[in-house]
């Protein structure tokens, strides 16, 4: 496919940092060849473990992880010992994605003590992910100094939304002083889909409403390939209801819970990131494959948690048809939720008829991540909008993004 003359071959590190957790791929670009990934759990912990996938195997390994450091320096022996490179001088860029880049960045960027600098003034509004990917750079610096390091911000594809989608109707002040808008958040997913989208569609510029739907969710409303709003605001746990997460709700609950039990404001922040959503409703299940086995044996509070699901996403739905005039070129599905829960996806098609919007049920049940078609479209010929399934590539679009400043 490609001539090695013509083309300039790298091999691009991809991480995911997280507090407790370190995810990598090793890229060939731009075949976009993966030739090694892996997922370090639990660091800091006991009982600290990392898995290691390569040619179709997984490969599980028991070890100390004290730090991010430790979990590099495996990562190290791991690359060389499975003859990915002789030495780390032939890994051409490294990769990161980081949570938060404020309203700072509105691309990627190459990492320097400067841009360091400006992302750690962020590290208040990440608390749980960005002092976790600011150490683990460091630690990558410091194993490989002469190789670019570039930062991809998941928030920086909803830079280009304007003030009338990010502001919140609070004191003005707040923006100012203190940085309260909306930043929006999966926007590497959410890029990777638009470019892709465009691509299956054979188009440049592209008005889509994206549904990324795992145990986090988020819905960008994308018009002319540009993001102009999307669910997630200021955090994470905004927008739509998740695995764990409230999403939207009355403010005023906040206040009350804590003089009803006399939890502290962080004990009710954490029940609402970590005990809520699905899990809240159900009592049992925050993995909606798990609501799908208590919806068939008819738990009433699995239904609920389904029914409510659906309803956040098509009340969404509809809002972003209309921001978009319903000038829509497609809907799309991706993400866990997303690429694999086929009567999920049914429900919601299945709502949205006033759109003109119409399933075709047979080809929506042949797409799927464990079957052999994953991408596709699951509209029928008589929808006025065309429904895809495409699935994500979160770590090849960051070594795309670190490939293209690089080269």
């Amino acid at each position: 496919m490609y001539n090695d003359n013509e083309v300039n071959k790298m091999k691009i590190l991809t991480v995911n940092a997280g507090s407790s957790s370190l995810k990598f791929n090793c890229i060939e670009l731009p075949s976009e060849k993966e030739l090694i990934s892996g997922y370090f759990e639990k660091i800091g912990l006991n009982g600290s473990f990392y898995n290691i996938k390569m040619n179709g195997s997984k490969t599980k390994r028991e070890v100390d992880l004290t730090d991010h450091t430790d979990a590099v320096k495996y990562l190290k022996e791991e690359l060389i010992e499975n003859k990915i490179v002789s030495s780390l001088d032939e890994i051409d860029g490294v990769g990161h994605r980081l949570v938060h880049g404020g309203d700072q960045f509105k691309d990627s960027v190459l990492l320097n003590d400067e841009v360091m600098k400006v992302v750690e003034e962020f590290n208040d509004l990440a608390p749980l992910h960005n002092p976790a990917m600011i150490a683990c750079i460091k630690a990558f610096q410091k194993e490989l100094p002469d190789t670019p390091m570039v930062g991809v911000f998941d928030t920086s594809f909803h830079q280009t939304m304007d003030e009338l989608a990010f502001m919140y109707p609070v004191p003005y002040a707040w923006y100012k002083k203190y940085g309260i808008r909306k930043y929006g958040f999966h926007g590497t997913s959410h890029k990777y889909i638009t470019n892709r989208m465009k691509k299956l569609l054979g188009k440049e510029s592209i008005n889509i409403i994206n549904c990324h739907i795992g145990s986090g969710g988020s819905i960008a409303c994308i018009k002319d390939s540009k993001s102009i709003d999307t669910t997630m605001g200021f955090s994470p746990n905004s927008g739509l209801m998740m695995g764990t997460r409230s999403g939207d709700i009355d403010y005023s609950i906040v206040p009350f819970i804590m003089k009803k039990t006399g939890k502290s404001v962080e004990e009710v922040d954490t029940i609402l990131n970590k005990q809520s959503g699905l899990l809240g409703i159900s009592e049992k299940y925050a993995d909606h494959r798990d609501i799908e086995t208590g919806m068939k044996d008819g738990d009433q509070n699995c239904i609920l948690a389904n029914d409510m699901y659906v309803s956040k996403v098509v009340d969404y739905i509809a809002k972003y048809f209309v921001r978009l005039d319903g000038k829509v070129d497609a809907l799309v599905f991706t993400a866990g939720l997303g690429e694999n829960a086929r009567e999920f996806r049914e429900e919601i098609v299945s709502k949205l008829g006033s759109l003109g919007i119409v399933l075709d049920s047979k080809e929506n049940m042949k797409i799927a991540s464990y079957l052999d078609q994953q991408e596709g479209m699951i509209s029928s010929e008589e929808s006025q909008i065309p429904v895809y399934v495409v699935p994500t590539n979160e770590e090849l679009m960051i070594a795309l993004d670190t490939y293209n400043l690089i080269s």
